[in-house]
């Protein structure tokens, strides 16, 4: 799918790649999206440039004025995890918690998201609501860009070929100020948004004094309700209020019709989410049934850009004959001619390891759960290079000394495998979670597995079986 795959671990050394090779690389992190682009020859790079061993730029951080700032290696599960954004950006917090699945969260960082460019993208809408900006850095120099600039159509931004986005920030929630998300889609877990809603008020004294609503999935770009905000400005958060700006968001969306829903659902939508998201700030409630530890399917301690820090650039070529050194369920691989293949692929083909399933290729059913570095990961969207230096834990290597883990043996005595194809991926799901809570309740394991899929509709006893292993 690409010729060179390379892995600098300074970011000079990124940018200079980036200027070298131009408009033929394409910058790899989380890879959730890109190799699914890669896969339908949607974009036809030639280079990979994998920046997730560059140190440091996983980090959340909060400067003096209080603006908080994202590095281009933040995930998903990071922000919902983190207490400063927790505390102060709880509308992107909601936006990452309800993105894919635990395995996709774990890998899709913020920054990948931004770039994908989708108005379907469902952390777009909260940063634009927080009035975010990206800063891009080449050999040229930096700039920094709002999200209206960055952002310039369906897929596309303002992003030069030689760019990286170094950073997001924006700032924080202050005191009067409540912000929410609300995403409507097609089912509870691994869906696109139909509509995404998100707002930002600040009352004083029982009035709406500023108010920021953008709506995602009703146009080309995110767009603001300027409508809606304009009639909020200066009146108390009544029903009555509420149903009149609910009514004027509509005027600011131009959806169309497609698979999901038709443009005008849509619009009714808008209406819909834009009143139950005021609605939420003026009660209060906007928090409520968000967990306060999230199941992340990761015992991750330390950053990953960290762990197993490679000494300098590899390159791994298509037809070079560049090794993947990795370790697989604690023993060291040496793998050849896997280079332009999936980590999915490379553990069947190459090693032998058949347990880690091949579903769907593209992230939706989670037959193909690894753990990498510690993170439950789908391994059909994780390049076979950033197996190198990495520590891999297949189905397979569950089981210790002859004894099956806890899960295992519960998925048995529960007849919780059925055709048995979806099994392993519901294994490791398990597995992982048990690690990160020993004493799940059953709705964690709901959100453990909902990345998961079982053609057979054998959910009830593979709950059972979890809870019979976590007990």
């Amino acid at each position: 799918m690409w010729q060179r795959y390379y892995t600098p671990t300074v970011l000079d050394t990124a940018l200079e790649l980036l200027a070298e090779h131009g408009e033929n690389a394409r910058i790899i992190a989380g890879g959730t999206d890109l190799l699914i682009e890669l896969e339908r020859k949607v974009r036809t790079p030639r280079v990979l440039i994998d920046i997730t061993r560059i140190p440091g730029l996983d980090q959340i951080t909060q400067s003096d004025d209080g603006r908080i700032h994202l590095g281009p290696l933040v995930t998903h599960n990071r922000v919902a995890g983190a207490a400063v954004c927790v505390k102060q950006a709880y509308p992107l917090v909601c936006a990452c918690w309800q993105v894919g699945a635990p395995q996709i969260r774990n890998r899709a960082t913020v920054a990948g998201n931004l770039i994908t460019a989708s108005p379907a993208n469902d952390t777009i809408t909260p940063l634009w609501a927080l009035d975010a900006r990206v800063t891009l850095r080449s050999v040229r120099g930096e700039r920094v860009l709002s999200l209206p600039e960055f952002f310039k159509g369906v897929r596309k931004t303002a992003m030069e070929p030689d760019e990286l986005l170094v950073g997001i920030s924006f700032p924080a929630l202050k005191r009067g100020e409540r912000g929410t998300f609300i995403k409507l889609a097609l089912r509870r877990a691994q869906a696109i948004s139909v509509v995404n809603v998100a707002a930002v008020v600040r009352v004083t004294r029982g009035r709406v004094r500023q108010a920021r609503i953008t709506l995602g999935s009703v146009a080309p770009t995110i767009v603001r309700a300027g409508h809606a905000e304009d009639y909020l400005t200066g009146k108390p958060l009544t029903d009555s209020v509420i149903a009149v700006a609910g009514e004027l968001a509509v005027l600011d969306a131009r959806p169309i019709d497609d698979i999901r829903g038709s443009a005008e659902y849509r619009k009714e939508m808008v209406r819909v989410t834009t009143m139950r998201a005021l609605a939420q700030l003026r009660d209060g409630t906007e928090r409520n049934g968000y967990p306060a530890r999230p199941v992340m399917l990761s015992t991750l301690r330390a950053p990953r850009s960290t762990l197993h820090a490679l000494r300098s650039t590899a390159l791994h070529e298509e037809d070079g004959d560049q090794p993947i050194v990795t370790t697989v369920n604690g023993q060291q691989r040496v793998v050849r001619g896997a280079n332009d293949k999936t980590l999915l692929r490379m553990l069947r083909e190459d090693i032998g390891l058949i347990g880690t399933k091949e579903g769907c290729a593209e992230g939706e059913c989670g037959a193909c759960t690894v753990f990498l570095d510690g993170m439950a990961v789908m391994a059909c969207l994780v390049p076979a290079p950033r197996a190198h230096g990495a520590e891999i834990v297949t189905v397979e290597g569950l089981a210790r000394e002859g004894k099956l883990h806890p899960v295992q043996q519960a998925f048995i005595e529960e007849g919780a495998v059925q055709c048995g194809y979806c099994t392993p991926g519901f294994m490791m799901a398990g597995a992982k979670l048990l690690e990160e809570k020993p004493l799940p309740s059953r709705w964690e394991i709901e959100q453990a597995i909902a990345g998961n899929l079982c053609r057979c509709t054998g959910y009830y006893k593979i709950v059972r079986a979890i809870e019979k292993a976590a007990s």
